[in-house]
């Protein structure tokens, strides 16, 4: 009985933070419900009509964020006026862009569309939080359309590989995911790289994963489960626009091309080149901001740092 009390209580320290964030996004999803029906709205989940519900959707997970996790967003200046693409490290769970969603929109009344994995849409209860937040499938023609609305939109190329398979290194697992500086060029919109601090060390994944890996080779879902919720600093930076310039010369172009292929060892047409800018910015701003590997008392002590402000 000792041996499973104890037990039972180390399971519930790993998991009971990941499990109350699980269990919030549900009742979220709730409470839209009851609003959907009791104001009798039949408005599109993205239209206008939403925004007060978005408004109190944002205000409890910026109270959480900065209860929990003191949570920090710099660089709002960056984000450019109309439409663009931002590209995030994505962390063992992204409760950290949940976060920067919900200031975003407490600061700019300003939505955010992301691009999510397929499986999110097949989980069950959350089609109408998934509506008025604005995730969206990473389609091509979805993206394409909601740039020409006028939309930020959000995608993280690392992915659910990235959320399992990263760690305390901090390494981007973008392998040839590159569609994202296609969609850029195609829009004519600039890239804005985005990285939250600490990210790692709040949440992680078990060590071994080989098996886990296979598993999501074939699979394509995430068996592995996230563990921990320590309350660590979180800050959330945005970084340098990266324009779309449509008056660069071919000289230019073949130039950066060569250098490129040089540190590719691969020929680099114009959404290579996009793509390798993009993840050199977000390397750049775990670089400036992130102590690697990452350390988790490190991480809880900079809740007292006052400086870093």
């Amino acid at each position: 009985m000792i041996i499973a009390a104890l037990t039972i209580s180390a399971v519930l320290v790993f998991f009971i933070v990941p499990l109350a964030i699980v269990f919030f996004i549900y009742l979220t999803n709730i409470s839209l419900l009851i609003y959907q029906r009791n104001s009798e709205l039949k408005a599109e989940p993205l239209s206008d009509v939403w925004d007060s519900a978005r408004k109190t959707i944002a205000s409890f997970w910026d109270m959480y964020a900065r209860i929990w996790h003191g949570y920090e967003l710099h660089g709002v200046e960056n984000l450019p006026e109309g439409p663009g693409i931002l590209v995030y490290y994505h962390g063992a769970i992204p409760i950290d862009y949940l976060y920067f969603l919900s200031r975003l929109f407490l600061w700019k009344r300003r939505l955010c569309l992301s691009v999510a994995d397929h499986f999110v849409f097949r989980l069950p209860g959350l089609k109408l939080l998934l509506g008025v937040t604005g995730v969206i499938p990473g389609t091509r023609e979805d993206c394409l359309i909601a740039l020409k609305k006028g939309y930020l939109v959000s995608i993280s190329p690392g992915g659910v590989r990235e959320a399992l398979f990263s760690d305390e290194s901090y390494q981007l697992l973008w392998g040839n995911r590159k569609g994202f500086a296609q969609v850029a060029l195609d829009a004519r919109v600039p890239i804005i790289p985005m990285y939250t601090q600490n990210v790692r060390e709040g949440y992680r994944m078990f060590k071994e994963r080989r098996f886990f890996r296979q598993l999501y080779e074939n699979t394509r879902l995430p068996f592995t489960p996230p563990y921990g919720g320590l309350p660590v600093k979180f800050r959330t930076y945005i970084g340098k626009p990266i324009p779309y310039d449509p008056n660069i010369t071919t000289e230019e172009l073949v130039e950066k091309w060569l250098y490129c292929s040089f540190m590719h060892k691969q020929v680099c047409k114009g959404k290579f080149l996009f793509c390798f800018q993009t993840k050199t910015a977000v390397q750049a701003l775990i670089r400036k901001h992130q102590t690697i590997p990452g350390n988790i008392w490190k991480a809880l002590l900079e809740r007292f740092d006052k400086r870093r402000k």
